[in-house]
């Protein structure tokens, strides 16, 4: 018989796919609940539901059935788009008067736009908890996140509705959270919903007990019954039945299941360090992987609907530079091609919003042609860095001006007065300022007429760029727009390079980017008066990391662009330089607003004040990350000292200082019953993996007892990891390179001792740089900085004595090390370059 622990490490420890646009129903026409969970978490039968072939819906059965049920449960996940699928403008604001709930209080956008649903929403908390032990009737739990465009649909069909509500209000108390304000609450029912149904997505729908147990759960639930499946007020009174007559049995399952998953998701290392081997061999085989799973006709690793898991090609760069230092520049070759062509493909294709920069979440096709629309920051943040990566390897201009398109409308659209950045853009919005209903990608798409009249005379060269039909361009691929929500409508793609279309229109390849560029500028221009999505002006501590991280290494990287490099919109045009302004400012929002003196402790987010969540693992170690680079890329000491200082805490509140690893909150908080060590790298990387990387450049970069500690803790970090390292290490590609950055038998420093401001400075800072070296560690010192040498004295004392022995009048001077055996010093920009290139360290 299959054990529960069994089957949450076959099925939990896994992580599949879980987004938005993919969205599960769990329903039920059994008044036996209790056997659902009794037998679920004791059988192995994977008996499976097939799809109504009269339903408009791709049905994806991922539920293994109860063959010993009278009434099967049935759980599917939806797939792909329907037309018929659009949200209300304007019902919120009518409801406004006739309705208000305690979300009208909060500060999250997301439940901000159910405070005035007729359900009787409460936050997160005590209240709503107190009230469900008090009527002692079940807790309906939603979770979601402001852009998510089935959360909105869900709201549309049934939180707006009054009946629904009712149901709702006399049966149960309702609990509204924000994914992205609470990750620690939304981890521990989507875990339960993936390990028991095998999939997940948002919105998520949980229905607990008044201690907070889970008893059944899915995603979306369309309101009413149809094709013979159950609807939400189906599924809300089946399970009311089932409280009131098996509650007992109900509760001790969902207890029997946390318990299991906690057991499951807190594993302990039984080393203190990896198996010898298994760094190297993880990496490689989690390469070769993804190598299989390329697909050379429109890139990317993996099938439809192709998501820019920035993990994957972080990965293969990372494996490219290892093959190429040991000679075998063929397969070195093989992977950066596949990573730089999979990064033409999205650039060129829809995912990549050509007319204001940046990228939509993912594409529904093979071809990355019609994305899913939502733009999220941490997206961004990831991919300007992958695409800063392949420019400095290649120093091809397409690489560093995609990483400027992506910063550029970060620096536009997502920043706010006092250097915050701002979370995501919705993909839905209202077709016109009178329309009633918003739609998915109305602010993006085109009709053929639109462009004609706004571009103008240059129409014709325009719309043959980028596949402009009368028709409506969404035919690629029989998975773009399966149910012709897009008919008559264009989402820009680029299917032939600029160089070859410009020799067909018989102009030099300058005028015509300054064609397309000016074009799109009035497109802009024009898309600018349409109403805009929502906006999410929340700030999240992680992915401001992320963005930081890019926006500080940018700032360096893009200096070595040829001179004269032209520019065509929405590429700005920005002095490198800005981009660390830039990521500073958002630094010196979150010390200001998110972190406290006293305690240094962060707080995860902010809107109209910080939120009450504390921060979370991934909080610390992306932000970590972000201070990293800063410092590296050239910003002041006190950056990097706040990254030990973090560090400290870190390892205080998250470390398991017996088992190893990093726990995804403190622990403090009773409400959230389950405290996980995670490590999928998935969307964002997991904490653990960024964790692991940020202790191997620490102790790279200090010497003594506290080098000593970084490393150990990232070994047993990854010890507690060994067997996904070893059996599943696709899953972990950004741990697979954290694994074999500790695994390199000797460090390599880059020390520049001169004036920070000086021109000098900057150049030898430009040069150090200017090619890809993961495995590098850049120290830069001012001999002249009292605060700078006091930091170096405690904590590293060979860069304090290497400053006050290397002074050279107007000179910046360059010391290469291994583990801070230094080579004889170089004082020139060039040399320093070569050095580094020829791996002379």
């Amino acid at each position: 018989m299959t054990t529960t622990r069994n089957l949450l490490l076959r099925s939990t420890l896994f992580h599949t796919p879980i987004h938005c646009s993919i969205n599960s129903h769990f329903t039920t026409n059994s008044h036996t609940l209790d056997s659902m969970f009794t037998r679920l978490l004791s059988s192995s039968s994977s008996k499976f539901i097939h799809k109504n072939p009269n339903s408009p819906f791709n049905f994806r059965p991922i539920f293994p059935l109860i063959s010993s049920l009278n009434s099967p449960i049935t759980v599917f996940a939806m797939a792909g788009k329907d037309q018929t699928f659009t949200t209300s403008t304007s019902g919120q604001q009518s409801d406004q008067n006739k309705h208000t709930n305690r979300l009208a209080s909060e500060h999250s956008p997301y439940l901000l736009q159910h405070a005035h649903n007729p359900v009787n929403w409460y936050p997160w908390g005590e209240e709503a908890f107190e009230q469900a032990r008090k009527r002692d009737v079940p807790i309906f739990l939603s979770i979601g996140y402001s852009t998510c465009h089935w959360c909105h649909v869900m709201e549309v069909e049934s939180f707006e509705d009054d009946g629904v509500a009712k149901l709702l209000n006399d049966w149960f108390v309702s609990i509204k959270v924000d994914r992205e304000e609470r990750p620690d609450v939304d981890k521990v029912y989507m875990t339960y919903v993936q390990a028991l149904y095998g999939g997940g997505g948002w919105p998520l729908s949980v229905f607990l007990s008044p201690d907070l147990k889970p008893l059944m759960g899915g995603t979306y639930f369309p309101r009413d019954d149809k094709y013979g499946r159950p609807g939400f007020k189906t599924v809300l009174r089946k399970v009311k039945e089932a409280w009131e007559s098996k509650k007992d049995v109900l509760v001790k399952s969902g207890t029997f299941a946390i318990e299991q998953l906690s057991e499951a998701l807190s594993a302990s290392a039984i080393s203190d360090k990896l198996s010898v081997g298994l760094a190297q061999s993880a990496l490689l085989e989690c390469t070769k992987a993804l190598a299989q799973s390329y697909d050379p006709k429109f890139g990317g690793f993996g099938s439809a609907p192709k998501f820019p898991r920035p993990s994957e090609p972080q990965s293969m760069i990372y494996q490219s530079k290892k093959l190429e230092e040991s000679g075998k520049t063929g397969e070195a070759e093989e992977y950066l091609k596949m990573v730089s062509f999979s990064l033409q493909c999205m650039a060129r294709g829809g995912v990549h919003d050509h007319v204001g920069g940046g990228f939509h979440r993912y594409s529904v096709d093979e071809c990355w042609h019609v994305p899913h629309f939502e733009k999220m920051l941490y997206d961004q943040g990831q991919l300007a860095n992958v695409y800063l990566d392949v420019f400095s390897i290649t120093k091809d201009v397409f690489y560093s001006c995609v990483a400027r398109d992506i910063l550029d409308y970060l620096r536009r659209d997502m920043i706010g007065p006092n250097g915050e950045i701002f979370s995501a853009e919705d993909a839905d919005s209202a077709e016109s300022e009178n329309s009633k209903k918003k739609k998915e990608g109305a602010f993006y798409v085109w009709s053929n007429s639109e462009v004609d009249d706004i571009v103008g005379d240059h129409a014709t060269q325009f719309k043959e760029h980028y596949y402009v039909k009368k028709s409506g361009n969404c035919d690629l691929s029989q998975m773009s727009d399966p149910h012709n929500e897009f008919e008559g409508k264009n989402v820009l793609i680029e299917r032939n390079s600029a160089s070859v279309m410009a020799s067909k229109f018989g102009m030099p390849l300058e005028n015509y980017h300054e064609i397309l560029g000016l074009s799109r500028k009035k497109l802009f221009d024009a898309r600018s008066k349409r109403p805009r999505p929502h906006l999410d002006d929340k700030v999240i501590v992680s992915w401001n990391g992320l963005a930081i991280s890019s926006f500080a290494r940018a700032s360096k990287i893009l200096k070595n662009e040829p001179d004269g490099t032209k520019f065509n919109f929405p590429v700005a045009g920005t002095n490198p330089e800005d981009y660390m302004e830039v990521a500073k400012r958002a630094l010196s929002f979150i010390k200001e607003n998110l972190y406290d003196q006293q305690s240094q402790r962060l707080q995860h987010s902010f809107r109209n004040g910080p939120s009450k969540a504390p921060g979370f693992l991934d909080d610390y170690a992306f932000l970590i990350f972000g201070l990293l680079d800063v410092y590296e890329y050239g910003g002041e000491i006190s950056w990097l000292s706040w990254a030990v200082e973090l560090q400290e805490t870190q390892d205080e509140v998250f470390l398991d200082k017996t088992g190893g690893g990093y726990f995804n909150t403190t622990g403090e908080d009773e409400s959230v019953l389950l405290r996980v060590k995670e490590d999928h790298d998935g969307a964002e990387p997991s904490g653990n993996s960024v964790s692991a990387m940020n202790l191997a450049r620490l102790a790279s970069m200090f010497t003594g007892a506290r080098s000593d500690r970084y490393k150990q803790n990232a070994e047993h970090l990854l010890a507690v990891f060994e067997k996904r390292l070893k059996e599943a290490p696709v899953a972990v590609p950004l741990m697979c390179c954290a694994a074999d950055m500790l695994a390199v038998p000797s460090k390599k420093q880059v020390v520049l001792v001169g004036k920070k401001a000086s021109p000098e400075m900057e150049h030898m800072l430009v040069s150090v740089h200017a090619s890809y070296d993961p495995n590098k560690t850049v120290i830069h010192i001012d001999p002249n900085e009292d605060e700078e040498i006091g930091f170096w004295e405690e904590k590293n004392p060979n860069v304090a004595a290497m400053a006050k022995n290397n002074v050279v009048a107007e000179k910046a001077v360059a010391l290469v090390c291994r583990d801070f055996a230094c080579k004889a010093p170089v004082t020139d920009p060039r040399s320093l370059e070569a050095l580094l290139l020829k791996g002379k360290a």
